[in-house]
């Protein structure tokens, strides 16, 4: 954190398999390098103009962060390629950090700790795009916390379909606006006990360094992975605060095949700065 108070740091998580957009009906319409990196599962990395990360680390420089951290696999080559050889970006430092195996993303906020050091940093999801409001209310919390998205607002600002949403986690925060609690993927049966504005989890957080004992702590889910909502919730249970801010801007999801035309035109009129 520097002198203005305001976060430098940023941890973004691209090791993810891409399971649902290698796996997702192939008959959407692709050109050729769009469909090389749906096929590899680099999601990051699909053009939409250019690379969506370049979107992401773009929006990034924007507010105010000077430095991102991609973890990516040991296979990935081609992204720390593109970053130091294709595109040399003078707005932003980027680093890389190596997460052996697809273990979660508290096991990939954990590659990233030599990178972050005793700083406060930035997580975000690689195949994401925030809107500013979002990293700005970040940098205004001055204190490790989260963004929040009403779940209207996602479906109204956002290429997200409803159904889509329900699968995503739903907070709680309590009377003092501090998180309470993290539901991954409630039931419907369940979703009412949440109030009248549902809060969703974009994985959008500020952490300090305290969050990798807990990334270390805890179990592995009934997936076999160390999920980040279940570290931030052992932290919380040992004592740790996470404030809350809430937007209700929309948040573009580029996880699908499907979402690769509708994210492209949204983003068409955006400049990139790098």
């Amino acid at each position: 954190m520097n002198s203005t108070g305001n976060i430098t740091k940023c941890v973004i998580l691209a090791r993810g398999l891409g399971t649902r957009m290698r796996r997702e009906d192939a008959s959407f319409a692709l050109d050729t390098s769009q469909s090389a990196a749906a096929d590899a599962g680099l999601k990051a990395m699909i053009p939409v103009g250019r690379p969506f990360l370049d979107y992401v680390l773009s929006g990034l420089a924007d507010a105010r962060f000077q430095h991102a951290c991609l973890v990516i696999g040991p296979e990935h080559e081609a992204v720390r390629e593109y970053y130091t050889k294709t595109v040399r970006p003078e707005r932003i430092q980027v680093v890389f950090a190596i997460q052996q195996a697809p273990l979660g993303t508290a096991n990939a906020v954990l590659a990233a700790e030599e990178s972050a050091g005793d700083d406060e940093f930035l997580v975000i999801n690689s195949d994401n795009y925030y809107p500013e409001e979002a990293l700005l209310s970040i940098q205004n919390l001055r204190q490790p916390g989260t963004v929040l998205f009403p779940a209207e607002a996602l479906v109204r600002g956002s290429n997200i379909p409803e159904e889509r949403i329900r699968a995503f986690a739903y907070c709680v925060v309590d009377g003092e606006g501090f998180l309470k609690d993290i539901v991954e993927k409630p039931p419907d049966s369940t979703l009412a006990d949440f109030g009248g504005e549902k809060l969703v989890s974009m994985n959008c957080w500020r952490f300090e360094a305290e969050i990798f004992q807990a990334c270390r702590q805890v179990l592995r889910s009934s997936r076999g992975e160390f999920e980040l909502p279940e570290a931030v919730k052992l932290a919380i249970q040992k004592g740790a605060k996470f404030k809350v801010a809430i937007c209700r801007a929309g948040v573009l999801d580029l996880s699908r095949r499907s979402d690769i035309a509708e994210v492209r035109a949204r983003l068409l009129h955006v400049e990139v700065r790098l």
